[in-house]
């Protein structure tokens, strides 16, 4: 049995020049600000997405699609979109809880690697919908707001240092060609991008 879950790429209402200089907190190292500007940008769209799908197949979801052209209907502006399902019976509550926030956060780290600004995910406005999502799942298995913020901290380093080896970033890019190319794809044929790398 899965279980599905969109994550979007949603632009803030403010985003024509988002400026998070009120939030410079980062942990490795310092950036000035983050312009919506650059959120715009379908390459960028496309790191961020394939962070996503690449997270989801190596922690055991399925992908069912993931596009950088979602459907524009009464929801919040987006630039971007993935469905990611998720086999109830395979993990415990925590597990999936887990994968969760490694996937949700996935996004935004793919986005600092490619940019080589290893920003705060929670103090950049075109990430709280991914930072929302993997603090949502934290407060499943953790009962402190301080606690979660080292867990969501410790896991986005964890990330980093993940995607950041060749065989990930590897895949990760082919994931990225191939959704700018096409602009959407399909679960089957993200596993086929990523089984010839890994």
């Amino acid at each position: 049995m899965y279980s599905l879950v969109t994550i979007e790429t949603v632009l803030p209402p403010s985003a024509s020049i988002c400026d998070v200089r009120n939030a410079q907190q980062t942990w490795f190292g310092s950036a000035d600000y983050f312009s919506a500007e650059i959120w715009m940008d379908e390459e960028v769209n496309a790191y961020h997405e394939a962070g996503h799908a690449l997270m989801a197949l190596m922690v055991g979801a399925r992908v069912r699609y993931v596009t950088l052209e979602p459907e524009w209907d009464d929801g919040p502006d987006r630039f971007a979109e993935i469905r990611v399902e998720w086999p109830l019976d395979r993990f415990t509550r925590k597990q999936l809880y887990e994968k969760m926030v490694l996937v949700a956060l996935a996004g935004p780290v793919a986005e600092m690697i490619h940019s080589e600004e290893p920003l705060h995910p929670g103090f950049v406005a075109e990430w709280a919908g991914d930072w929302e999502a993997a603090w949502i799942a934290t407060g499943n298995f953790l009962n402190s707001d301080q606690k979660r913020v080292a867990y969501l901290e410790s896991t986005t380093r964890t990330i980093y240092d993940l995607l950041g080896q060749d065989h990930h970033w590897a895949a990760l890019a082919a994931i990225v060609d191939n959704l700018i190319a096409h602009e959407t794809l399909d679960g089957e044929v993200v596993e086929e991008i990523v089984q010839a790398w890994l």
